[in-house]
């Protein structure tokens, strides 16, 4: 089959499209047919070496769409999408024309998705589904999301589902325009020191739960939380330290909440898409717009868009 492939990390340019053996399922296995694959920015880092448990050679790639073709009978020509750890880490991903995963690893693909559409959602919804039930989002619960991006745009659309409290920020104006489209109340992004006020001047008392998917409002972040507030995380600066105003998130009772969907394997995540995917399919949730198919072939022209930080959501294609 063909395949993106890597054999060492550190620079994309050891990303090759070669042909490699098509693996073959196993007891308890499934073998996919890949239809569409998502390109995530950490697919990217992963061929840049950031992540060290990866072994090599590998197969990047952990979200798709596809057609079951071997395994148990009653998943065969099952159309199916998946994400997961293991995947383009220490098990070969879906950046391929075929994928092996336990059975219980795949989520039927909710049935108002098209494939691109489908291996588009799986790290950011994960993400965004875990910040929120780890955040304890609920109705009426008063959210703040930070950020203009995949994450966000998930957890927003997630949220809206739940009966939460919606409040938007994002920095660059065209962003606060587009959530402002959207039909959400938005605040532009400034200085740090001003969120707090700006928070407030919507939620009095502050934001029950601040989600930050930039890695850069964790500090700033304190000043606009309630009591008994949570901050979610799902990022940090390059050298990750941040200068946290500790007295006062204490004083507020406040807690941080580091999301990171790498803890969770391929059936974890299959449980996951099981249930919001319903929600697409109840026409709950606004099915992806804007998404940039690309030949498999031409990957590593995609990996270096997206390193050199391309806004589009790329999908490739065996």
């Amino acid at each position: 089959m063909k395949a993106l492939q890597f054999d060492k990390t550190g620079d994309l340019s050891s990303l090759r499209f070669v042909d490699v053996p098509t693996p073959v399922a196993g007891a308890d296995e499934v073998l996919v047919q890949i239809k569409a694959a998502g390109l995530n920015p950490s697919d990217v880092k992963n061929v840049l070496g950031r992540f060290p448990y990866t072994t090599l050679p590998r197969i990047p790639g952990r979200d798709f769409a596809g057609v079951v073709v071997e395994g148990p009978p009653a998943l065969i020509g099952q159309e199916v999408w998946g994400t997961g750890r293991e995947l383009g880490f220490f098990a070969d991903g879906s950046h391929a024309q075929f994928v092996k995963l336990p059975a219980n690893g795949v989520a039927l693909k909710p049935s108002r998705l098209s494939f691109t559409q489908a291996a588009s959602l799986g790290v950011p919804y994960t993400t965004a589904w875990d910040a929120l039930e780890r955040s304890l989002v609920k109705a009426d619960t008063r959210l703040l999301v930070i950020g203009g991006g995949a994450v966000a745009t998930a957890a927003l659309a997630l949220a809206k589902v739940r009966g939460a409290k919606i409040l938007a920020a994002a920095r660059r104006p065209e962003q606060v325009s587009e959530l402002h489209a959207q039909g959400y109340q938005t605040i532009q992004l400034d200085k740090p020191e001003d969120l707090g006020a700006q928070v407030n001047a919507v939620y009095q008392g502050g934001a029950e739960v601040i989600f930050d998917t930039t890695g850069f409002w964790l500090p700033a972040s304190v000043a606009a939380l309630a009591i008994f507030g949570r901050i979610a995380i799902i990022a940090a600066p390059v050298d990750g330290q941040v200068q946290l105003p500790a007295l006062a998130l204490y004083r507020k009772g406040g807690s941080v909440v580091g999301v990171n969907t790498l803890l969770y394997g391929v059936e974890a995540c299959a449980a996951m898409l099981n249930q919001f995917g319903q929600l697409f399919d109840e026409g709950s949730l606004p099915l992806p717009q804007g998404l940039v198919e690309s030949p498999l072939a031409e990957g590593l022209a995609r990996y270096t868009e997206v390193n050199q930080g391309g806004g589009d959501k790329i999908i490739l294609i065996p």
